[in-house]
């Protein structure tokens, strides 16, 4: 299994990076993720189309930001999505089949998810085949995981990474919704600039750093750079990450120390609560928080510190648009 994979499904976001952090073996060298200690940077996400010659045809192909090149519907109806982005798909008013509802737990739109059949994780082949899929969406850039799904349904491996104003109108040509992805992210946008005016007119100052950190079990402490939260701060009208983080941009996320803290910390600090299921990671924030060299940074002693539950902190288009209602009333606490 993947390193990206399991990360999404232990910590659930986000973005982030749901739960990209389980421990991985080898491979967690080797394959980009959200989260993790030394993901390698993402592959591009383009998805490049190739029209049938035939215009009543049913199938075209494209290729994936892999390199697959697949035969797949004009209009996919049976569609099952694996990946931490799920929401984009309910952006695009897309109703999967199937899709890991353990990833979906907790977040802003589970509730949701009625009726979408869990298809497990590790995925369960036998679940997918009962589907009857006419295209399967995965995050999963194990090739044992795509020659096994491939051989079910056209199979794409899809970039969840990748920022949501590209990811969602690839999404969108991919499902037959391009139209769709055009128009909600035009309402998305105008709402994201009435956020930061917002947050401008209450003293956010121009240039002004911001960092995103949480911990997983082992007292391993990440530092936010693609996913998530992160996705939403960093804009040009928003929040900048600080040098070091800047250096780790082209990664989902970073390990550090505890002792770095003072090197990545912004103006701005935002926890990032992790999943309720793990209880030592929580009793890592808690021990953190308490810390002198925590309580010795700028940002805490200005008070700006933001707490978040990380599987409401996503990168995925609903939560996405959840984070830029509710940022304005977490800064002004």
């Amino acid at each position: 299994m993947s390193k990206k994979m399991k990360i999404v499904l232990t910590l659930g976001t986000i973005a982030l990076f749901g739960t990209l952090l389980a421990a991985c073996g080898s491979s967690e060298k080797n394959n980009a993720a959200s989260n993790g200690s030394t993901p390698a940077a993402s592959p591009s996400a383009t998805v490049s189309a190739s029209p049938s010659s035939d215009p009543a045809a049913s199938v075209r192909k494209i290729t994936d930001y892999i390199g697959h090149e697949i035969e797949i519907p004009v209009s996919p109806e049976r569609v099952v999505f694996v990946g931490e982005t799920f929401s984009d798909l309910l952006a695009l008013g897309v109703k999967a089949i199937g899709t890991s509802t353990s990833m979906a737990s907790e977040t802003v739109y589970e509730d949701q998810l009625a009726g979408i059949e869990d298809v497990g994780f590790p995925i369960n082949l036998e679940k997918i085949i009962s589907l009857a899929p006419d295209l399967v969406i995965i995050a999963d850039t194990d090739e044992k995981v795509y020659e096994q799904l491939s051989k079910i349904a056209p199979t794409i491996v899809f970039d969840t990474f990748a920022p949501l104003e590209e990811r969602l109108p690839l999404l969108g040509d991919v499902l037959g919704k391009k139209t769709q992805a055009e128009q909600w992210l035009a309402e998305y946008n105008k709402q994201e600039d009435q956020m930061w005016k917002e947050l401008q007119a209450a003293g956010l100052k121009p240039g002004e750093t911001a960092s995103v950190f949480t911990y997983y079990p082992g007292e391993r402490l990440f530092v936010m750079a693609r996913t998530g939260l992160s996705q939403v701060l960093y804009t040009p009208d928003g929040l900048k990450p600080t040098e070091p983080i800047q250096k780790v941009l082209d990664r989902g996320f970073e390990q550090i120390s505890t002792e770095m803290l003072p090197e990545y910390a912004g103006d701005r600090i935002f926890i990032l609560n992790p999943a309720s299921e793990l209880k030592d990671a929580i009793q890592s924030t808690e021990d953190l928080l308490k810390s002198r060299i925590w309580q010795d940074l700028p940002a805490v002693k200005a008070g700006h510190v933001y707490r978040l539950d990380i599987k409401q902190s996503g990168s995925d288009a609903l939560s996405r648009q959840w984070l830029i209602e509710q940022l304005p009333k977490l800064m002004a606490k």
